[in-house]
């Protein structure tokens, strides 16, 4: 393995990582350089609701130390387009539409430096209901890459399985832009893509482990413990990304509370296990 591994969680503002994670007492404005002594990078999803202001910006890069990541996704008005639950697949991905909160969101995250780690472009599930067929919205990711500032790097993450196809991992490829392989209940597991669909579209590699809200739920609304053992899976991934390692120069991959109960526990066991022998 040569490349680097920034793994760690979605997000770093959980209360109830206080004590099993936090120190007992420390307020949320200490959260992130707490968090930033155990873990190299973090994706923020709080950028999906809101641009957040350039000073709050320079604030995580204040409080995060050299060689740090931080990872964050595009607003919700560029990837989803519709101000309810139904996405707006007119106003998704549209150039002119989204040029506000996208100009926005790239002059903040451009205060984050050296510190800034792959941008993410989320998609909700989409299917027929929103476009005839994929090739409509491919056409459109494919202008909108090409429209980006070559300045960051990018990621787009797709959850319709049906959608995941040669056509659409050549145009990500063609932009450098990362395909995100995603752990969660009804996409398939990195290592079941077929042997003609490369995952590898960029010069890095990004991984997300969402699981099954549904599911998880059921059991539990509290986020201090792992209460699913998703061990299997996570000695899968570590084969894939040591793979990664040896073919690009850099892999992301991160832990959501949804996945098992506890993201710091689940990105510290999938950090043991990428560290650890290989097969």
């Amino acid at each position: 393995m040569t490349g680097r591994f920034f793994c760690g969680t979605s997000s770093w503002s959980s209360k109830d990582w206080i004590g099993p994670f936090y120190p007992p007492g420390t307020p949320p404005r200490r959260f992130l350089s707490e968090y930033a002594k155990h873990f190299p990078a973090v994706e923020t999803d709080a950028t999906y609701y809101r641009v957040p202001a350039r000073a709050m910006v320079r604030a995580w890069y204040e409080r995060t130390p050299a060689g740090f990541r931080m990872s964050a996704k595009f607003p919700r008005s560029v990837c989803h387009g519709g101000e309810k639950a139904r996405p707006d697949p007119d106003r998704l991905l549209d150039l002119d539409a989204t040029a506000r909160d996208r100009g926005e969101f790239l002059r903040a995250m451009s205060e984050l430096g050296e510190k800034c780690g792959p941008l993410v472009l989320q998609f909700p599930y989409l299917n027929r209901s929103l476009f005839p067929s994929r090739r409509p919205f491919l056409e459109k990711l494919d202008r909108y890459l090409s429209a980006l500032p070559p300045d960051f790097r990018y990621a787009v993450e797709i959850r319709n399985r049906g959608w995941i196809h040669a056509e659409l991992l050549e145009i990500l490829r063609r932009h450098g832009a990362a395909f995100v392989l995603v752990d969660q209940a009804w996409m398939p597991h990195g290592d079941e893509l077929p042997p003609r669909f490369d995952p590898l579209t960029a010069d890095f590699a990004y991984i997300r482990l969402l699981g099954d809200r549904k599911r998880i739920e059921e059991i539990t609304r509290t986020w201090d413990r792992e209460v699913i053992d998703h061990g299997e899976r996570l000695e899968r991934w570590a084969v894939l990304i040591r793979r990664f390692l040896g073919e690009v120069p850099e892999t992301y991959a991160f832990a959501n509370n949804h996945y098992a109960g506890h993201a710091p526990a689940t990105a510290r066991r999938l950090s043991a296990l990428v560290s650890g022998p290989g097969d």
